[in-house]
């Protein structure tokens, strides 16, 4: 346990996922937030960059400095693009920070498969290193983590729907299915047509069908549960909410017996204790609505008929739990503080 507050950093802090980090910061009991640091808007005072934060959080937003982050914190949150996250946590790392990434570009184990999807890396050298942040998977390893790569938003909330039957080998590992659909939100702060406004608020699309960065990310953290290599088919989609993931995923059992209810016990035996996780009782589906704002998540499965298809499904908010919640949540597991801490507020209903 740490008796005096934990000054946390926030790298690449002005954009969503960044904000979100500093809101959850700002209400954490053991935390004191130490700078915001950005790139374009170094210099800038941050009450002009994040509006929301003006009366709360004064001066200005900082360069880039990791001797000066060093120095004044004893953790970095790093919310930057992919490549770019690599080359600050490895100055971070070089001077003994601890550092939780919300990139991609620690969070897999075989670097042949990261740079298939995202390129050349970095420093390679640093990927041993890291330890993937799904708490509710890997809370053993992170309590002595220095380096932890915080999971995508799609593979939070893919992964914890699908873990329970397949940690218990109860459906088959062939035909996969995850339909999952995302709040703009998830595109982060930039400019684009496919999240603006008049053509996002009307319509459904998907994007990148079988073809999302996130999926590899799944098949990773499923096969390492299963033993045995996994693949699926992946297709996200993009509604118009600002916040939120349902995934929906669909998979065939390994015996015609299984049940949603059997589904329902493995889950809430591999969850108990988890300040976050939800199993819902039969019958009742996860909605958006119900974790928005929260880093809740909630699961519920189904059966199409006896014997046949089982859906699993699972609703988070991509901003918490699928990102700065997450993180938040490693950090209270690497520091020995309560899981839940900072991160009791219910959500944002209606």
């Amino acid at each position: 346990m740490t008796s005096k507050p934990i000054r946390a950093t926030i790298v690449g802090g002005t954009g969503y996922t960044g904000a979100e980090l500093v809101r959850l910061v700002l209400g954490h009991p053991s935390l004191e937030l130490a700078s915001i640091v950005g790139n374009a808007s170094a210099g800038k005072p941050v009450a002009e960059v994040l509006p929301s934060l003006r009366g709360v959080v004064h001066g200005q937003v900082q360069p880039f400095d990791p001797a000066a982050i060093a120095e004044q914190a004893d953790v970095a949150f790093c919310a930057l693009p992919h490549a770019a996250s690599a080359k600050a946590v490895s100055a971070l790392r070089q001077r003994g920070q601890k550092v939780f990434d919300l990139s991609a570009d620690f969070r897999f184990e075989d670097l042949a498969v990261y740079e298939a999807w995202y390129g050349e890396h970095p420093v390679p050298e640093r990927l041993s290193e890291a330890v993937y942040g799904l708490v509710e998977l890997h809370r053993e390893e992170l309590r002595d983590a220095d380096l932890v790569a915080v999971p995508g938003c799609y593979p939070t909330a893919s992964t914890l729907a699908l873990a329970p039957l397949v940690n218990n080998g109860l459906i088959q590992l062939d035909g996969i299915a995850v339909d999952a659909k995302s709040g703009v939100s998830g595109a982060g702060r930039g400019v684009s047509g496919a999240t603006h406004f008049p053509e996002s608020a009307e319509g459904v699309r998907a994007y990148k069908a079988g073809s999302h960065r996130h999926g590899p990310e799944i098949e990773q953290e499923l096969s390492r549960l299963a033993g045995a290599p996994v693949r699926i088919a992946f297709v996200p989609h993009l509604v118009p909410m600002t916040r939120g993931i349902l995934a929906t995923c669909y998979v065939q059992p390994a015996n015609p017996n299984l049940t949603a209810a059997r589904c329902i016990d493995v889950a809430r035996e591999l969850y108990q204790g988890s300040p976050s996780v939800l199993v819902l009782e039969e019958g009742l589906h996860p909605d958006t609505l119900w974790v928005r704002g929260s880093n809740r998540v909630h699961i519920g499965y189904a059966q199409a008929r006896p014997g046949g298809t089982i859906i699993a499904m699972s609703a988070i908010d991509n901003l918490v739990k699928g990102a700065s919640g997450q993180a938040i949540q490693c950090l209270n597991v690497r520091f020995g503080l309560d899981e839940g801490a900072g991160l009791q507020a219910t959500a944002l209903w209606p």
